[in-house]
């Protein structure tokens, strides 16, 4: 299902990668958006533009909210969400943790979605009916995310760029020991589905749909899920753009095992209301 969506899809990721590496090579100038939103570079605006020309010649039909892009609201119920660039702060630093995130949303829910890592050359990809896959080179496998019978055995994610004394709550609250730094949500979904940590925390709302879309298509196909704190999926029908209630990801049988101390600690903080 959604083969061709995927294919597309996969298809731009990486021409957008060669753009994004083609400019990770160079003295490339790094301008901040308005508003206290981020840095934005050539790469973001060359792989944006690129994404959403192919989309629109692939699928006319289709809306499409790129955070490059002006945001307007859509008026179909195919959306896409583009991140052309995941991590632009890890881009700027050359650190290699950053993605191409390409989600399609049908009736405001993810239903398939590819995330690439440019530097590593690796493609994850995942849709409703359909396996969560990786690609590296010529290597193809399924994955599949295999949950941990105790709290204290979870192996976090938390963010590089935005460090959080909630997180930390949350942490010591479920006995975790074991904790990750790692720049892009995808790229943590993404390990998340490989069986390299369980859980993934994010109590800001420094995050938007883009960001998320295309990584809960890949965890979902993975046996994963992606909620907010309140424990609820968010919408992706381009009325709401902001993620403003945090993000969390784990495997579907974790989440019962935190829910409770999650929630409590998200109203305790203020992470919901």
């Amino acid at each position: 299902m959604y083969s061709k969506e995927l294919e597309v899809a996969g298809t731009l990721a990486r021409e957008a990668a060669a753009v994004i590496r083609e400019v990770y090579e160079t003295p490339f100038s790094v301008v901040q958006k308005a508003g206290g939103g981020g840095p934005v570079t050539e790469a973001d605006k060359r792989a944006n533009e690129l994404i959403v020309k192919g989309l629109q010649a692939a699928f006319p039909g289709d809306d499409i909210v790129a955070e490059e892009s002006a945001h307007l609201a859509p008026k179909t119920n195919r959306v896409w969400f583009v991140d052309p660039l995941d991590g632009t702060r890890e881009f700027v630093d050359r650190n290699g943790m950053f993605a191409v995130h390409i989600g399609l949303a049908i009736e405001g829910a993810p239903v398939a979605g590819v995330v690439l890592a440019p530097m590593q050359g690796a493609l994850w990809s995942g849709a409703v009916g359909s396996p969560c896959v990786l690609e590296m080179g010529e290597q193809r496998r399924e994955l599949k995310m295999s949950p941990v019978s105790q709290t204290k055995d979870l192996r976090l994610l938390v963010s590089r760029s935005h460090k959080s004394k909630k997180t930390a709550a949350i942490r010591d609250a479920l006995g975790i020991t074991q904790v990750r730094e790692q720049g892009s949500v995808g790229l943590k979904c993404a390990l998340l589905a490989m069986g390299e940590a369980e859980l993934y925390l994010h109590p800001s709302d420094r995050s938007s749909r883009w960001d998320s879309c295309a990584p809960q298509a890949v965890i979902e196909a993975a046996g994963g899920m992606l909620l907010d704190f309140g424990g609820l999926k968010y919408g992706y029908d381009g009325r709401e753009i902001v993620n403003s209630r945090g993000l969390v990801a784990c495997a579907r049988e974790t989440w019962p095992m935190i829910q409770e101390t999650v929630i409590r600690i998200a109203r305790e903080t203020k992470i919901i209301t």
